[in-house]
Parts: C-alpha cells; structure tokens; sequence
C-alpha cells in the first residue's frame, strides 16, 4: 500500500536541498509527498513543479499554507486563491480565522500542527469542517521534540484533541511535517506510532496516512 508524507517543507529557491530531501524520503520508501514551501508563495510556478517532479520517481504534489494571525490578513491573502489548482491549508490561533477557513471552500484544510493552535481547536470548528467536507491536520513532529518534558506536554495535547476529533466523525489526515532530516520516517513506522501510542485502530491510523490524503486530493481535483 503506497502511503503519503502530507508535509514536507521546503525551500523553493534551494533545490539541491529539494532534490537532498526528496532523495531521502524515497530511499525511505515514502512513494507520495506533498510539497509546501516554507516560506509563503501565493502561487507555484508551473515550470517550477515540472523541474522538482523529475527529481524523484515518487509522485508528488504541492500545498500552500497561510499562517495567518487575523480575519483581515485572512481575507486579503485568500484572494490569490480563487480557482487555485494545489492544495490550501490555513494556520491561525485567531479562532474568527478558523472559523471563516472552516466555511470557505477554496480551503482544504485547516492545519492543527502546532500544539499551542492544537489547543485552540473547538467543536465548532469542527462541526464547520464536516459540513464543508475539509479536512483538519495534525501532525507528529511536536511528540519527537528532544525535551523530554515538552514531549510529554505534547503527546498529551495530541492524544486529547484527536481522538475529539474521531469523536466527531470528521475529514483528518497526520502528516510527520518534520524539519529535521533524521527524523524522516516512513509512515508504516508513523502509523505503528499512531496504534500504539495514541490508541488509533490500525485500519484507521492507515486511513489517515493513505486515504484520506487521496480524499484530500480528490476535493481539490488533482489526480493521484
């Protein structure tokens, strides 16, 4: 079964460490990546995907995230996003941004990957997701933080506000969104992380790494 790493980030203006990470990833054997450049860019640039998609013989696919802080630099920046062609996230604190992200449906996702804006997460929220058949994002980097405390804080924030989100019933995926090279896994190791650590079902924890990032995809009409 052929599983997703659904974010990678990278520089878009350095591609040896593109074409480094890239290589890294499939000698992982991590056969679907979803690229996110780490700092903001509106738009990919089409020849610019085409020169990164021959780096690998993985498949792979862009987002753009928009770390956003309130409703007025939400607003102004979705306007680059009308008929956008890769896959949008949104990333706030801002309850009244997350709110708006939830109804709007030029939005994917909103992406919970951080454990301060984990916490800010209510069922509101949700309940606005599942009616617009998006997705949330969570993310495993917080739990390999080398702070054994922060670690422990983390895991117990992730356990929590997951398994609120299974109660729900609503669209998620897990991405491993690491930045350290070296703590690239491949996702049957993530997904053996998921059962047994955070008590996610197996078939479920492989959901999260395999279909539901093709339903992901599927919204946005990009073809796996």
């Amino acid at each position: 079964m052929s599983y997703f790493e659904s974010r990678m980030k990278v520089n878009f203006k350095d591609l040896d460490d593109i074409r480094k990470k890239l290589k890294w990833s499939q000698d992982l054997g991590i056969r679907n990546v979803i690229l996110e450049p780490k700092n903001y860019m509106s738009k990919i640039p089409l020849e610019l995907k085409e020169k990164i998609m021959k780096f690998s013989s993985s498949n792979i696919y862009f987002r753009v995230n928009l770390r956003v802080e309130n409703l007025n630099e939400f607003k102004k920046k979705i306007k680059n996003h009308n008929n956008f062609e890769d896959l949008l996230s949104i990333e706030s604190l801002n309850k009244d941004v997350q709110i708006h992200a939830a109804r709007d449906s030029r939005v994917d996702l909103i992406s919970f990957s951080e454990p301060n804006i984990l916490k800010s997460l209510t069922t509101g929220v949700l309940s606005l997701v599942k009616q617009n058949n998006s997705f949330i994002e969570f993310s495993l980097h917080p739990i390999f933080e080398r702070n054994i405390h922060l670690q422990s804080k983390n895991f117990r924030i992730l356990y929590r506000f997951l398994h609120m989100i299974r109660k729900s019933k609503v669209n998620y995926i897990i991405s491993g969104n690491f930045s350290d090279l070296y703590d690239f896994r491949h996702p049957r190791g993530l997904i053996s992380i998921c059962h047994s650590l955070l008590d996610l079902p197996i078939n479920e924890s492989k959901q999260a790494f395999n279909e539901q990032p093709r339903k992901l995809l599927e919204r946005r009409n990009i073809k796996d």
